[in-house]
């Protein structure tokens, strides 16, 4: 009798945990959120299995067709779509319909007229198997009833459906819908959105599968002050644009945009029914949109730009005048100089610790003198390559879409594994196409004006390859500084990314040839003309001809450790420089930064021949 009673309580116990205390007859069982994957890799042919299984580092595939944000979708065979639209003759223009369509896991892709009465992008029930996404009246590509409000949207077969049942769900139109989230430990769905600006996190939360929905606010993060080094205010937002996982125990962690210099998180033990309130993350970020995304394996991948902006400047005195709205922050930004790098960092503990801090791209268009202007102005305004949508692969790939004009948005196939490298080179063989050169151009600033991109300055090269000395055929990179009237400042540096390390080595082969060089190592990334540099690295050293042999190349070494909060300075085994940490770091150091040390012209500079990095952990 005893081992029956037994049996029965941990058949309840296991029973009680999997419904989290639900009535087991109103919970659906829980499928596999990832039910596609096998579909997938059936449509492969045995050239494309290869193809896939041979991409490590990113690689782009094709340019979305529209603005990075809801736009990816799986049909019930395995095919994935990628909807959004072309031929818009203005910027409010909804343009043709249209999605992208690949049957070999995103190796190609084929355009095709789409429906506006097609669901569209939209997630599968793990609970019911149906299709389900939520738009505001008049958001996206959709036919949509004229009254506002927010709506969900079913189909009972496929994103290419028509067979589709509206319903209202709020009168208040919320703003900026990400993915919907379908939980694994409860029946719930989660639509993560914002109230207005500046923004309020707001999250709906619907547990008969899309029925019914209510609504849970979350507390703002404060607004941006004015303090060194900033003469101005950034943009206000308050919390915007959240991305949410579900932990294995169930914890729900949500990351926002801000204002700050981080992203702020927030945790829910109880299903998001309540909320801590909002902390800064470890994630540096400003203005840009965050994404994670949970893996099969249960790993964590987090996308965003960790990447600094300028400091602001004094808004009152720039030309043309801004206006009320964009010198108070209430009403838009003067520029963004954070958007044209992207990063992807990944978890094996949900959370606890990130691996790699890798740039997965840098904007092909970050030098162009043209920049705001690039590509005309009718599909989007905005020239970033923040903005991200991610879909697992077979053979554990991920397909990433990111980016929001047709100029510089891509989608790109990429292993997780690349993440966990321990080194990098940098020879400059293949170009500068790893690194972060810009110089700004004195342009015009501020939101939507005229026919030119908002928030945009123009740009050109700074740093620039020249001949090698030695006279070898070869190239090196020149850091210079040049008098030129045009530009909002005349500093010239180089931004370099490598693996995150909390001990490591770099070692830079150079020439200095003027005045000489700073060589600064960080955890995100600095514009090259960025003179606070010097106060906000981790570590930062000054190299000069003193330092070096009279003539010819020299290598220099930065031995850091971050635990023992040191780094040297090393010409061949001498020690130059050591120095202790002076600012704190949660993840280890993944940039260099090389600036120009000259107050004045300086066309000599110093040439840089080779860059290499190599963790010691």
């Amino acid at each position: 009798m005893m081992k029956k009673i037994i049996v029965i309580c941990c058949f309840v116990t296991l029973f009680g945990l999997s419904c989290f205390g639900q009535d087991a007859a109103a919970q659906p069982e829980y499928t596999n959120q990832f039910w596609y994957l096998p579909k997938m890799q059936s449509l492969l042919s045995d050239f494309d299995t290869k193809e896939l299984q041979s991409i490590y580092e990113p690689v782009v595939v094709t340019v979305p067709p529209s603005n990075t944000w809801r736009d990816i979708c799986v049909m019930p065979d395995g095919e994935i779509r990628i909807y959004g639209s072309q031929g818009k003759k203005n910027f409010h223009d909804k343009g043709e319909r249209i999605y992208l369509a690949s049957r070999d896991c995103g190796l190609s892709w084929k355009k095709f007229s789409a429906s506006r009465e097609e669901l569209g992008q939209s997630v599968r029930s793990p609970y019911s198997g149906k299709y389900i996404t939520v738009i505001v009246a008049g958001e996206f590509w959709h036919y949509s009833p004229k009254e506002a409000g927010t709506y969900v949207i079913t189909s009972p077969d496929s994103p290419a459906s028509t067979n589709l049942t509206w319903k209202k769900i709020s009168d208040r139109p919320y703003q900026n819908f990400r993915t919907l989230i379908p939980l694994r430990s409860r029946q719930r769905w989660i639509a993560p959105a914002q109230i207005g600006h500046p923004g309020q996190v707001v999250l709906l939360l619907s547990d008969d599968d899309g029925e019914t929905w209510r609504e849970v606010l979350l507390k703002s993060v404060a607004k941006h002050e004015i303090k060194p080094p900033h003469q101005g205010l950034r943009w206000q937002n308050g919390a915007c644009e959240p991305t949410i996982t579900e932990l294995a125990d169930g914890t729900l962690m949500l990351i926002a945009r801000t204002s700050q210099d981080y992203h702020y998180r927030y945790i829910s033990r109880d299903g998001g029914e309540t909320w801590s309130d909002p902390e800064p993350s470890r994630f540096h970020g400003t203005l840009t949109m965050p994404t994670l995304y949970r893996l099969s394996d249960g790993r964590t991948l987090f996308f965003w730009c960790n990447t600094q902006p300028l400091p602001e400047i004094r808004h009152e005195n720039q030309f043309p005048p801004l206006s009320k709205g964009e010198i108070t922050g209430e009403g838009g930004e003067d520029v963004f100089t954070n958007r044209d790098a992207n990063h992807a960092a990944i978890s094996d503990d949900d959370g606890k610790t990130w691996k790699g801090f890798r740039e997965i791209w840098l904007n092909t268009i970050r030098n162009d003198a043209d920049f705001r202007t690039k590509g005309g102005n009718n599909d989007v305004l905005d020239k970033s390559i923040h903005q991200f949508e991610a879909l697992e692969l077979p053979f554990g790939k991920v397909l990433l879409s990111f980016g929001q004009h047709s100029v510089s948005r891509k989608v790109v196939i990429f292993d997780p594994k690349w993440l966990y490298e321990k080194s990098r080179v940098e020879d400059f063989r293949t170009g500068m196409g790893g690194l972060s050169t810009q110089v700004y151009l004195k342009s015009v600033s501020g939101n939507f004006r005229g026919f030119a991109g908002h928030c945009a300055w123009n740009r050109t090269n700074g740093a620039v390859m020249t001949p090698d000395p030695d006279g070898n055929f070869q190239e090196a990179l020149l850091i210079s500084r040049i008098k030129d009237e045009r530009l909002f400042s005349e500093v010239q540096g180089a931004v370099w990314n490598f693996p995150a390390a909390g001990k490591g080595e770099i070692k830079v082969r150079l020439q200095v040839k003027g005045e000489g060089i700073r060589l600064s190592l960080t955890d995100h990334w600095f514009n090259p003309i960025d003179v606070t540099i010097k106060d906000s690295a981790q570590f930062t050293f000054v190299v000069g001809k003193k330092d070096l042999p009279a003539d010819g190349w020299a290598e220099v070494r930065i031995v850091w450790d971050t635990e023992k909060r040191t780094a040297e300075l090393l010409n061949g085994d001498k020690v130059l420089v050591r120095n202790e940490i002076q600012a704190e770091t949660q993840h280890g150091l993944s940039y260099l930064h090389i600036q120009s040390l000259a107050e004045t012209e300086d066309i000599k500079g110093t040439l840089i021949k080779k860059l290499e990095m190599k963790t010691f952990e």
